[in-house]
């Protein structure tokens, strides 16, 4: 359980830092939001992101898990998605800024990982 909340706050910190660094991911509101829209990422990458990794394998083998990164892209635009039917604040403008925030999400999230001692493994998924 508190290897999970831990995972919540890494994503929570890794979606922050898409915020602030790319122009079409924003969020207004208030923190306990923030939290719910990195509750939410989190359940999509716990339960949906592995479906789509492994319907996608054989193009990820082809690129190399460059494909990994339009997964992740999917990701942000599904909880913004979410996001705006919960009226969270949370939003993502086009497909161009989930890339750059999925770049931005994975390289951050790996780093605070790594500080926090969260497990970012494929067996434990965020």
């Amino acid at each position: 359980m508190a290897e999970r909340i831990l995972q919540i706050l890494v994503n929570a910190g890794a979606l922050y830092a898409a915020d602030y660094l790319i122009d079409g991911i924003r969020f207004q509101g208030e923190w306990w939001k923030f939290l719910l829209v990195a509750l939410a990422f989190s359940l999509l990458n716990t339960y949906l992101r592995p479906i789509l990794r492994i319907l996608t394998f054989p193009i990820s083998l082809m690129t190399m898990g460059i494909f990994l990164l339009v997964i992740n892209a999917l990701m942000l635009l599904l909880t913004s998605a979410i996001s705006e039917q919960l009226q969270l604040g949370f939003t993502v403008t086009d497909f161009g800024s989930a890339f750059l925030g999925a770049i931005v999400v994975a390289l951050v999230g790996w780093l605070l990982s790594m500080v926090a001692g969260a497990s970012r493994v494929p067996g434990k998924v965020l």
